[in-house]
C-alpha cells in the first residue's frame, strides 16, 4: 500500500467519521479485549456476522482509522450523460411545461436511441431543479 492509499489516522477524520469508527469499535471491543466470540458480539449489536468480520479485518489491517466509513469514489459525480441532462432540462423549460412522466418517457426514448443507460424516473426528477410534481 502506498502512502496515498493508506487509511487515514483517527485524528485525521471528521467528527462524524470518528463517531462511526467508534461505534464499530464498540461492536468489536468485546471480541478483541474480552475474547467473546465474534458471532455473539455481532448478534448482540444487531450487526450481520459477515459485516463484523469485514470490520475486524479492516481493524487488524488499518487500526481504528480502518473502521471509518470510506466515501464512495464517485461521490458528487453525476453519472447521467450531459447530453441527456441537457435534453431533460430543455424539455422542462418548454411552455406549456410537459408533465414529469412525459419528460421521463422522452428521456428514456432518447437514451434507447443513442444506446445510453436508461434513466430512472427519480434521475429525471433530480436532473432539473425546475421539475416538480403537479397534482
Amino acid at each position: 500500500m502506498t502512502a496515498s492509499e493508506r487509511q487515514p489516522l483517527l485524528a485525521e477524520l471528521s467528527e462524524a467519521a470518528r463517531a462511526g469508527a467508534m461505534v464499530r469499535w464498540s461492536v468489536l471491543r468485546p471480541h478483541l479485549q474480552d475474547g467473546v466470540p465474534l458471532a455473539r458480539t455481532a448478534r448482540d449489536a444487531g450487526v450481520a456476522l459477515r459485516t463484523a468480520q469485514r470490520w475486524l479485518g479492516r481493524y487488524r489491517t488499518d487500526g481504528l482509522g480502518g473502521l471509518a466509513r470510506t466515501p464512495r469514489a464517485d461521490c458528487g459525480v453525476r453519472r447521467t450523460r450531459p447530453e441527456l441532462v441537457a435534453l431533460i432540462e430543455g424539455l422542462a423549460l418548454r411552455r406549456p411545461r410537459p408533465s414529469v412522466a412525459t419528460i421521463a418517457r422522452r428521456a428514456r426514448q432518447s437514451a434507447t436511441e443513442h444506446g445510453w443507460p436508461i434513466p430512472a424516473y427519480s434521475t429525471v426528477m433530480r436532473s432539473s431543479p425546475r421539475l416538480t410534481l403537479r397534482c
